[in-house]
């Protein structure tokens, strides 16, 4: 074993059971969230040698994870238009709920637009900042602030009207 493959393992070990986490909450399908680790974590292999140089290998993997996602409900609404669910509608069920989970909190969560909550699961979940937040997604800091500030607020008043 190399000095390489031992980073990645080490790398695997750490990230692969989080980056799922995730992605499943981002995407709010398990199955999806679990084949969008397993390929954002075969490429982050095949490519180790510039990918473990990155500020944040975890979020790279993250980033590749949502995009494969993307592009596979792209495809599957331009193959079968119907009956699949729409993942920006934030309506996916499927997340299981531990006991540590609060279900009232994880149902808001899905209820919000894909962008907002793929911020959201990038500054709470993964502890990213705000910069790395933006790195990650691709968008500018401010936009990252905004969809933050927006979904946290939709977040608040969905819970609040919840309790009341």
């Amino acid at each position: 074993m190399t000095a390489t493959s031992n980073d990645f393992e080490s790398f695997y070990r750490f990230e692969a059971d989080r980056l799922y986490r995730a992605l499943a909450v981002t995407l709010g399908d398990p199955q999806l969230a679990r084949e969008a680790a397993d390929e954002a974590m075969a490429r982050a292999y095949a490519h180790w040698g510039r990918v473990r140089d990155h500020d944040n290998p975890g979020g790279w993997a993250f980033r590749v994870g949502l995009n494969w996602a993307t592009s596979w409900w792209r495809k599957v609404r331009r193959e079968r238009p119907l009956p699949y669910p729409d993942p920006d509608a934030g309506a996916v069920a499927g997340v299981k709920e531990g006991p540590d989970t609060h279900a009232g909190a994880l149902a808001a969560l899905r209820r919000l637009p894909l962008p907002q909550r793929a911020v959201i699961v990038c500054r709470v979940l993964l502890d990213l900042s705000t910069v790395e937040t933006a790195t990650v997604l691709g968008v500018a800091e401010g936009t990252v602030k905004s969809r933050m500030a927006r979904g946290l607020a939709e977040l608040r008043q969905s819970l609040g009207e919840e309790q009341g």
